[in-house]
């Protein structure tokens, strides 16, 4: 009791020693290994060599030695049998020998310095296949329906041989539910028919180690077909088995196994083989069931028609009583099978090695189990525990050995070997006794890459002695401990159950012994899971077309996805219809063969992910087949057929076709339709029809192609059921009556000598049927009939076979006639200026002389009321209004107001229109007027003048005209609206004191006492003016466009001023950039320069300039043009005035500068030159102080005082003085209206003199001939210089 105590506190001690995953170094001394050996049982072909494994590691390496039926086997000593170098495998060659002299039982020894391994016992054993004894076989007769049992009975072979039955012919012979061959190998038949009597039943056996096989003599098996039948007959034909009851059927027997009840004994983990096989007439059907259980579904199997069943790996669970059951039409039958299972040893835990530190205490335990239980002995070095030397620290209790303060040179290797009736096991480890400071077997920086949410699994394999402690590290700072998210097993390995993104990173494991430390670093890697976002779908294609199965994956971008499409779970056929891409799978031109399931499968080097979708291939029915014809009666017939194949789509309705042989030869009329899952149909047929029957099948796909015909069915002629349809009767011309009808067909005709018996009589009045027969005609004409009478008609077919039935009397009218008379008491009520109402008495019925259609209204404009007689529209059409039936009333909408309108009414039958109304005119009131005809806008500097014309349509006394004006930009309207009224005689006006070029936008529109009528619009700009100037408005200006219809002069309005303006803008080029200049008449107003560069897409960039009228513009861009212009905006309001653009373009600057100022030449020139000029000056000076008045002075006189008027903003330059032909002013000088420059008596200028195109120079250097008139400048080529005549003037002038 105390010892099972304390084995049990020392058990949970050292259970650390107890794990598999411990492993020594090859490089550290240790006992040996078994890593290698034969099995127990060992079955040699004598053909070649016996090969015995037996293969150990171990340091210092193993020596091998072998025993043979337990005594020493020396091996050298026989020169067949060979030893492999640094192995224990044996090869032995029997080649030329008896192979028998080696059979025995064999054992492998494995010893160093460290201890002894021993193999498993090995018995070799010689495959064997004998002859088939001879034999006389007798011949078989046997009664039909009886059992018969074909015994094979091979010789026991070795292994046992694989028994088969096959004819003369090497074919095998045909088993099934009546013929079945046992386990044993004998066949058996539940009940014999003729056809089993053949001379060739042949049992072969084959051995599979020799791969020979070995046959049994034939068996003739003869079977008699015999009513009747006793003993004494079937002795004369040596009948070996007969029934009382021959050809009767009988209950159901066991043939084996035999009686109701039977044993069966199997081993633990083999395989289970129960077998019953019953005769009976008729052939019995076999089930099984176990007693108070059920058969183990996922591993048993029925085979043979289910006369066998197979357990495969069969537990104690699986013991107890099989009933077969064998069933038939007469009876059923049971037999129990009673079965044991028994087990060989089996491991519960074996003995595991042990490394020890000196001192420590380890346990060896050897748990097995079997039925009989197991007897345990232990060995050391191979030797039983018992006869070893004695060792107090060993303590042994049954399946345990207690090693306790172990020394070092312990070391040995412990065999538990466990046996019973049925077999045995033995077990080596060793217990290695070391001292090792730790050291990791895990390879360094190991990367592991796992799936997030699947469990990583990181590897710190060790070994040290004591055994090393394990401790984790993630990024070399936070310490693991095993918990929800972490499991540290013993053997060392890191275990994260579910792994998400943030478990990625550095993993140390540190192994740790009271003799040293070791660390290693691992890295986890977790990757996004592969998913298949959009599946296969399941698709049902038409035969001939494609199939898309679509697989659209989703994964981790550092891993490289493969994707695999599989059909039925096997690969796709190699054929070019199916083509894979990325992400799907084609099918073109689809057959039937292609149906199956296809699976889309996306892997990955760590997961996959797979959907699958099936394919079914329709296709159109296959055509109905077998059309017959029953139940036949005179006018009704029954059609049957057999559907054809639906191709996987059900088929959805029948369609019956016929074709009339007599009427309509080669026509096919759909008859009727029938639901899919018939497949006959009752037809009402008519007489005197030649029917031809055909059948039409249809699923979602389409139409099959029709059946092939019926035979001919042929109804008898009668008399017809049907008179003609749409019967009617309309007069085509007065005196008339046109009776007509739509025919019977052919079908409809139910015999020959088809006519129409037609009958007619006035309605109303006392007379006769009038009747007349027509054949092949659809219409009637009857005459002399009275103007739009109503008759009663009636057409009726018949033929030779009778009269069809009554008909039915319609209604039709003779033929119609214009009416006779017109509307009485027109009466018009005007409601508005454009809609009046009519009002009339109706027709009376018989001056219609037909069908009322209506009314209709004539009606039409005279004149406008401010018009004279004479002045009637001469133009003006008749416009018409149709009211349908008995109306009375109308409307007549769209008047035109203020004019005068006649009108009159005629009434409407189906032959036309009856006389007109007496006339009636009437008067609509006065409306609003049309729009003015035209509105044209004539700009000036700083007004508009606007002329318009009168409405085309007044529509009343127009009383004046409203002009409606307000400044705009690109039609948007930014100012205030100004409103002025006018006269009707008043048809222009002139508008002041508006801001230059600025645009405008006016509404005019016409009034009458009604009200404004639709305006006319128009936009127009004033012009761009150089200097503020007070605004004028001319009283009495009128248009001076002779075209204009305006007779008089009406006086003019003027309109207040709007906002700031610019004047001139000049532009010019420095070295220090673009000068832009202007004049501006604003205040309060912030100013900018804007520019851009011309044809680009850029905004335009502004400067600010405030109060100056100068800017210029810095860090231009040479070689480049830009569009320039000023911009003032009002701060109080939204307000903004823009001058002109204008385009300046920056000078390119060239590659190379040569300073011709520096140049010796161009000194010399320029000296020569001024020296000319200055004697040119004292000639001049000289001649003018002499007094003389020269024709000059008198031309400048006579042009003192000029009208200055201000210049255009078009004309506007720079103020610098340029040499160029246009002499554009300085800056801030002022131009007047004709171009010239204004200059004083006393300024005599050298430039007139320099550019006059009539003076000259005398030899002498005076001035000869006159300057004629007033040099005259246009305004667009220039204006001359203001200043005084100086020097330096006059020299820019001549250069």
């Amino acid at each position: 009791m105390d010892f099972r105590l304390s084995f049990g506190v020392l058990l949970m001690v050292f259970l650390c020693h107890m794990t598999s995953a411990l492993e020594v170094p090859l490089d550290l001394p240790q006992p040996p290994t078994i890593t290698l050996q034969s099995p127990k049982d060992y079955i040699f072909d004598p053909r070649e060599n016996i090969v015995i494994h037996c293969e150990a590691k171990g340091k210092p390496h193993p020596s091998f030695s072998w025993t043979r039926n337990g005594t020493h086997f020396d091996v050298e000593k026989d020169p067949k049998v060979l030893m492999k170098p640094g192995s224990g495998t044996l090869v032995i060659d029997i080649s030329g020998e008896k192979a028998e002299a080696y059979e025995g039982t064999y054992q492998c020894t494995a010893h160093n310095d460290h201890g002894t391994a021993v193999s498993n016992n090995i018995v070799i054993r010689q495959s064997r296949s004998p002859l088939w004894s001879k034999e006389r076989i007798e011949a078989i007769t046997v009664q039909m329906g009886v059992s018969l049992v074909l015994q094979c009975r091979p010789p026991a072979g070795l292994p046992p041989p694989v028994i088969f039955w096959m004819d003369n012919n090497f074919q095998r012979l045909p088993l099934d539910r009546r013929v079945s061959q046992a386990l044993n190998g004998d066949l058996y038949f539940s009940n014999v028919l003729s056809e089993d009597t053949r001379n060739d039943y042949i049992c072969y056996a084959r051995f599979p180690h020799t791969q020979t096989i070995q046959q049994k003599q034939p068996i003739s098996v003869t079977v008699l077909e015999m009513d009747t039948m006793n003993e004494t007959v079937a002795s004369l034909y040596n009948i070996t088995k007969f029934s009382a009851n021959p050809a009767g059927e009988y209950r159901p027997g066991f043939m084996t196994p035999l009686g109701d009840t039977s044993t069966e004994m199997v081993l633990r983990g083999e395989t289970l083989e129960l077998e019953c096989i019953a005769e009976g007439l008729p052939t019995p059907e076999m089930s099984w069931q176990k007693d108070g259980g059920e058969l183990p579904t996922s591993r048993v199997s029925f085979l043979n028609y289910k006369k066998t069943v197979k357990i495969s790996d069969v537990s104690e669970a699986d013991a107890g009583d099989y009933t077969c059951t064998a069933t038939n039409r007469l009876g059923t039958v049971d037999h129990v099978i009673k079965v044991t299972v028994k087990a060989a040893p089996f491991w519960i835990s074996a003995p595991r090695n042990l490394i020890l530190a000196p001192n420590e205490t380890g346990i060896l335990t050897c748990r097995v189990n079997g039925d009989p239980k197991p007897e345990i002995r232990w060995f050391i070095n191979g030797v039983p525990l018992e006869n070893a030397p004695e060792d107090h620290t060993r303590k042994v209790d049954d399946d345990t050995v207690i090693l306790s303060n172990v020394q070092s040179g312990s070391s040995a290797v412990y065999q538990c070997n466990a046996s019973n009736e049925f077999g045995y096991l033995i077990a080596n480890a060793f217990v290695s006794v070391l001292a090792e400071p730790p050291r990791v077997l895990t390879p360094p920086n190991q990367v592991y890459q796992v799936i997030t949410n699947s469990p990583a699994l990181l590897h710190c394999a060790t070994f040290g002695s004591p055994i090393p402690t394990i401790t984790w590290f993630k990024d070399s700072k936070i310490s693991i401990k095993s918990g929800d998210s972490y499991v540290i097993h013993e053997n060392g390995t890191l275990e994260i159950n579910v792994a998400q993104s943030q478990n990625s990173g550095k993993y140390t494991c540190i192994a740790t012994n009271n003799l040293g430390i070791k660390e290693n670093h691992v890295f986890l890697e977790v990757k996004e899971p592969t998913r298949i976002l959009k599946q296969p779908e399941y698709k049902v294609v038409q035969r001939g077309m494609s199939a898309i199965f679509e697989c659209k994956v989703k994964h981790d971008p550092s891993l490289i996805p493969t994707m695999t499409w599989l059909k039925n779970n096997g690969k796709l056929p190699d054929d070019e219809r199916f083509e894979v891409d990325a992400d799907s799978l084609t099918i073109k031109d689809v057959t039937d063969e292609d149906e199956g399931t296809y699976t889309c499968i996306m892997s990955t080097t760590l997961d996959r992910d797979s959907a699958s979708a099936m394919l079914t291939v329709v296709e159109k029915p296959d055509p109905p087949t077998d059309l017959e014809l029953t139940d036949q009666t005179e006018r009704s017939v029954r059609l049957t057929w057999i559907p054809g194949d639906e191709h996987n789509s059900p088929t959805q309705k029948f369609l019956i076709q016929f074709e009339d042989l007599l009427h309509q030869p080669n026509v096919w009329v759909n008859f009727t339709e029938v639901p899919g899952m018939s497949t006959t149909a009752h037809l009402d047929l008519s007489p005197y029809v030649y029917y031809s029957f055909r059948v039409l099948a249809k699923n979602q796909v389409g139409y099959s192609q029709p059946s092939q015909a019926s035979r001919q069915y042929r109804t008898n002629p009668a008399a017809p059921d049907d008179n003609p349809s749409h019967v009617q009767g309309e007069g085509t011309e007065p005196g008339n009556l046109v009776i007509s009808w739509r025919s019977l067909t052919g079908l409809q005709s139910n015999g020959p000598g088809l006519e129409y018996k037609v009958q007619w009589r006035q309605k109303d009045v006392d007379q006769e049927w009038s009747s007349r027969t027509v054949a092949n005609a659809s219409q009637l004409v009857v005459s002399g009939t009275p103007v739009f009478a109503p008759y009663e008609i009636k057409v009726q077919s018949l033929n030779d076979y009778g009269n069809g039935p009554e008909a039915e009397v319609i209604i039709g009218y003779s033929g119609e006639d214009l009416p006779l008379s017109a509307p009485d008491g027109v009466l018009v009520m005007v409601h508005n200026s454009t809609v009046a109402e009519v009002h009339w008495e109706p027709v009376s019925s018989h001056s219609i002389r037909g069908k009322l259609k209506g009314y209709k209204v004539y009606y039409r404009r005279e004149r406008g009321l401010h018009e004279a007689e004479e002045e009637a529209d001469q133009e003006s059409q008749d416009q018409v209004l149709t009211f349908n039936g008995n109306l009375t009333e109308g409307h007549l909408p769209g008047l035109q107001p203020y004019s005068l309108y006649n009108l009159f009414i005629r009434v409407l039958n189906s032959k036309g229109e009856g006389p007109p109304s007496p006339d009636k005119q009437f008067e609509t009131p006065e409306g609003v007027p049309g729009p003015p005809s035209f509105l044209q806008v004539n700009p000036g500097l700083d007004s508009l003048t606007l002329e318009w014309g009168p409405p085309l349509n007044n529509n009343g006394r127009l009383i004046g005209y409203t002009l409606r004006y307000q400044p705009a930009n690109a039609t948007i309207e930014t100012g205030l609206v100004k409103i002025m009224d006018f006269p009707v005689n008043e048809t222009t006006v002139t508008l002041d004191s508006l801001n230059s070029s600025v645009q405008y936008k006016f509404d005019l529109n016409a009034k009458t006492i009604k009200g404004a009528g639709p305006s006319i619009t128009k936009e127009a700009s004033t012009f761009m003016e150089t200097t503020p100037t007070a605004p004028t408005a001319e009283v009495g200006k009128g248009p001076t466009d002779p075209t204009t219809p305006i007779t008089q002069s009406p006086p003019l309005h003027k309109a207040p001023s709007v906002g700031p303006v610019f004047g001139t803008v000049n532009t010019s080029v420095s070295e220090e950039g673009a000068v832009i200049s202007w004049e501006y008449f604003g205040h309060h107003k912030n100013i900018y320069v804007e520019y851009t560069v011309e044809n680009s897409k850029e905004g335009w960039k502004k400067e600010s300039v405030n109060s100056s009228h100068s800017h210029v513009l810095k860090g231009l861009k040479p070689g480049t043009s830009y569009r320039v212009r000023v911009v003032a905006r009002d701060p109080a309001g939204p307000m903004l005035h823009s001058t002109n653009e204008e385009v300046v373009t920056v000078p390119a600057v060239p590659s190379r500068h040569v300073d011709i100022a520096t140049q010796g030449w161009f000194i010399g020139l320029m000296c020569a030159i001024a020296l000319l000029i200055l004697v040119l000056l004292i000639v001049c000076f000289i001649k003018r102080n002499k007094g003389g008045k020269y024709p000059v002075k008198e031309k400048e006189e006579a042009h003192q005082d000029p009208e200055i008027q201000p210049m255009k903003e078009d004309d506007g330059t720079f103020g610098e003085y340029s040499d160029t032909e246009d002499h554009k002013p300085l800056k801030g000088s002022r131009t007047p209206s004709n171009g010239t420059v204004r200059r004083d008596e006393s300024d005599d200028s050298l430039v007139d003199y320099g550019e006059g195109g009539d003076g000259q120079f005398n030899e002498d250097g005076s001035f000869i001939g006159q300057y004629s008139g007033k040099k005259e400048k246009d305004t667009h080529e220039g204006n001359e210089s203001s200043e005084a005549p100086s020097p330096v003037n006059a020299m820019n002038s001549f250069v």
